[in-house]
């Protein structure tokens, strides 16, 4: 899906193009966002926004995605776009942005914020297993590569049986936030053998990227350091380490 196997993972309100650039040379994709593209979550978004949140509110979300895709057109990285919906047209709006450029369309069950819950976005999809592959369908069937962030520990979700079911359903790729249950992705990786797993949460060296990759995982992403080089620096030759030693093995 992108090498080096490592990402830079979305913040919100911050990760846009120019973000994207400084990271590149170290990683092989990086997803922008989360952004908000229907009108439920843009309303959600501007109550945030109003209790001091940073968060992209173009006045057209679409045509703003297709322009950071743009900014990114002459740099070496896979782009990608994390977005929040709770209807299934403008998933497949920017989808189709998405396989015209060649990068990943996210769907987003991972902002815990109330008020992206209570707009039936973010982790709400989670416990919502129904609707959230709705979504990846619907992304899928716009022709784009599909990734799916969640996040462990959410009371009453069994994440490795949702990750089968949404591998099922059409997803690439399954951005996994950790929080404090690292075996968890180990898990997630079994249960969704077709799905590229990404590892999230507290990698900030070649300690914390090894064990994801110990466990499984395909690749791994680091979101709030994100714009510190010498994180990326670090993780980046872990990671590439990893998988040389791993790909010599194989050859032996």
């Amino acid at each position: 899906m992108f090498a080096p196997r490592l990402a830079v993972a979305s913040l919100s309100g911050e990760a846009g193009a120019e973000w994207a650039t400084r990271a590149a040379p170290y990683v092989g994709c990086a997803f922008l966002g989360g952004i908000a593209i229907d009108g439920a979550t843009r309303n959600a978004a501007r109550e945030m926004v109003a209790r001091d949140r940073e968060e992209f509110l173009p006045p057209d979300p679409v045509a703003f995605v297709d322009a950071q895709f743009a900014a990114l057109e002459s740099v070496d990285v896979r782009p990608a776009v994390n977005v929040r919906s709770r209807t299934l047209p403008p998933i497949s709006e920017v989808g189709a942005v998405c396989a015209a450029r060649g990068a990943v369309l996210e769907i987003n069950a991972h902002c815990r914020q109330d008020e992206m819950c209570a707009a039936g976005a973010g982790q709400r999809l989670l416990r919502e297993p129904e609707r959230l592959c709705e979504q990846v369908e619907a992304a899928a069937e716009s022709g784009a590569a599909v990734s799916v962030k969640v996040r462990t520990e959410v009371d009453g979700v069994d994440l490795p049986a949702l990750a089968g079911r949404l591998d099922s359903a059409g997803a690439d790729a399954l951005h996994v936030d950790a929080m404090d249950s690292e075996g968890v992705v180990g898990e997630v990786v079994e249960a969704a053998p077709g799905a590229f797993v990404v590892a999230n949460n507290g990698v900030r060296d070649r300690e914390t990227a090894v064990e994801y990759l110990e466990f499984g995982a395909d690749a791994v992403s680091v979101g709030r350091p994100s714009d510190d080089p010498a994180v990326l620096d670090r993780v980046e030759r872990a990671v590439s380490e990893w998988f040389a030693r791993e790909e010599a093995v194989t050859d032996a």
